[in-house]
């Protein structure tokens, strides 16, 4: 019992918890509690087994022993904050199976690049409620087909209440980890996500001052106004940033509408780490940038860079299913097949190079990697 406590104050605590205590970069409150060493954050909720980004996702992923749920935001026509991975829906729901939708059907340039479909912003939230979620990779998740059309999209209010109620019944805090999706896209159609995302936070007590949150993005101009506004309004007390890395080849979105040359493994040098803790609290690299090799035997200097830079590690997505993992680690050739022992090895090696928590689809099996390598750890 001393332990379930000591979690629970733990997640309350969180963003106070900055090793490095560069206070104006969260509007959090000081305290001596410390954060679980390694967060279990549950990617689109338990996606491994459950339709992304859908209430009964969240809830599994809270039921198998996440630590966070991590929505994606997009803004539907009527500026409603809703989760969805992206903005163009036909590969997460029904939506091209109602004919009273036909006509949505387009072709748009997201980010440099064009995609046909049917878009979020199109829609009214009343017209997305009308949607059914389905599973996104169902050649890979075979088995979370018999949820499709089961679950409506949940709005980021739902989901806060979801996480709230949980905590109300149980008295264990989830933390929100909450990612824009696009921003500097949505800015151009003047939909923004941040000053509505801050408005929704700051509206329960429970996303307001009990729950840790996370805001991340993979462009940096929202993170920076994110900083400045969580400082200004202090309307959400226990807020941290976290920029996201993308392939270090490419380019965050902002930089490029703006002209910029930056690239992510510009912002993953030592030094673009250091300018990175200006005004972020943590990065989210691809799995990637840890290792040098498949194989996963010669770390890079990333994580030590970033710890010295005072930024806390979360890379991502731990999957469960062969395709997702190293050859070496694989169970069979079934590339379908949930490889829990593979995935397993694969989270633990991460956790020997360092890192502070990891997004996972299965947050069951991320449980139990944490819980035998803490065993072990402790010893």
């Amino acid at each position: 019992m001393l332990k379930k406590v000591f979690w629970c104050m733990s997640l309350i605590a969180l963003s106070g918890c900055n090793d490095h205590d560069r206070d104006d970069l969260a509007a959090s409150p000081s305290t001596s509690v410390q954060e679980p060493k390694i967060l279990l954050i549950g990617h689109r909720g338990a996606s491994a087994l459950r339709p992304e980004h859908t209430l009964a996702s969240y809830q599994k992923a809270i039921d198998d022993g996440a630590d966070f749920i991590e929505p994606d935001l997009v803004s539907t026509k009527d500026g409603v904050l809703v989760a969805r991975h992206e903005n163009e829906i036909s590969g997460t729901t029904n939506v091209a199976t109602l004919p009273e939708f036909a006509n949505r059907k387009t072709t748009k340039v997201i980010d440099g690049v064009s995609i046909t479909g049917w878009f979020t912003e199109d829609f009214t939230l009343k017209e997305l409620q009308q949607l059914k979620a389905r599973e996104r990779i169902p050649q890979y998740r075979p088995a979370n087909t018999q949820f499709n059309d089961l679950y409506s999209i949940p709005t980021l209010d739902e989901i806060i209440d979801l996480a709230n109620q949980h905590y109300k019944k149980t008295g264990k805090v989830i933390g929100l980890y909450i990612e824009t999706k696009h921003p500097t896209y949505f800015k151009t159609l003047n939909l923004s996500l941040e000053d509505p995302l801050l408005k929704t936070l700051a509206k329960y007590e429970y996303s307001q001052k009990i729950a840790p949150i996370y805001l991340q993005s993979f462009e940096v101009e929202n993170l920076k106004y994110l900083k400045q506004q969580l400082a200004a309004l202090k309307s959400v007390q226990r807020a941290q940033l976290i920029q996201l890395y993308d392939s270090s080849s490419s380019q965050p979105a902002d930089a490029v509408a703006k002209g910029a040359k930056t690239t992510y493994a510009d912002m993953a040098t030592a030094q673009g780490l250091k300018d990175v803790a200006q005004y972020a609290n943590g990065v989210g690299p691809a799995k990637s940038y840890i290792f040098k090799n498949t194989d996963m035997t010669q770390t890079t200097a990333f994580v030590t860079d970033a710890h010295l830079a005072g930024l806390k590690v979360h890379p991502y997505t731990f999957r469960p299913e062969n395709n997702f993992l190293p050859q070496s680690l694989r169970c069979s050739a079934r590339l379908d097949e949930r490889c829990a022992s593979g995935s397993i090895k694969e989270m633990k090696l991460y956790f020997q190079a360092g890192v502070d928590g990891i997004f996972t689809d299965d947050p069951a099996i991320g449980r139990q990697a944490i819980t035998e390598y803490t065993a072990v750890q402790s010893k």
